[in-house]
């Protein structure tokens, strides 16, 4: 069982909507950077949203997200797992979200990416913390075989809230 530590979250004072993952996996790991696993759908989806072509360039879709009041975390700090599939990790932590809510109130939606990242968030946060929705919504994961266009249509919500 290997250790594993998230990132730090991409957020900023104009940001309306936090998109919360569980645990990057291990190719984002591997290059420190959110959904880096290019089967990974989540930027197809946020650059469709907006329909605008996608940016292969890691820093511009960054700055792009947060143009558009969207920031990014993961709702585990740390755990142990082997692999990147949210059915190995034991022994999580949870991020701070008391900290983040009162450092960044404009929050209206919590987005979570997949089942995992709701069930612990709520199971170990709890959905009272923080006067925003919540929506979870369909991982982006390759483990995930929805089709996209199934996908896009129920992450289309985030677009209520910028």
């Amino acid at each position: 069982m290997g250790y594993v530590e998230s990132f730090y979250p991409v957020i900023d004072a104009k940001s309306r909507v936090l998109v919360l993952g569980s645990m990057p996996g291990v190719q984002s790991i591997m290059e420190q950077r959110y959904y880096a696993n290019p089967h990974n759908q989540f930027w197809r989806i946020i650059y469709s949203l907006f329909e605008k072509p996608l940016d292969s360039d890691y820093d511009n879709r960054i700055q792009f997200v947060r143009e558009k009041g969207i920031a990014l975390w993961d709702v585990i700090e740390t755990c142990q797992r082997v692999g990147s599939l949210d059915s190995n990790i034991e022994k999580e932590v949870v991020n701070d979200f008391k900290s983040l809510f009162n450092n960044y109130p404009n929050l209206r939606l919590l987005a979570f990416n997949g089942t995992k990242a709701f069930g612990t968030y709520r199971k170990s946060v709890g959905l009272e913390l923080a006067r925003v929705d919540y929506k979870q919504l369909p991982s982006t994961s390759p483990a995930n075989t929805l089709k996209f266009e199934e996908k896009f249509k129920q992450w289309e919500v985030i677009l209520d809230y910028l």
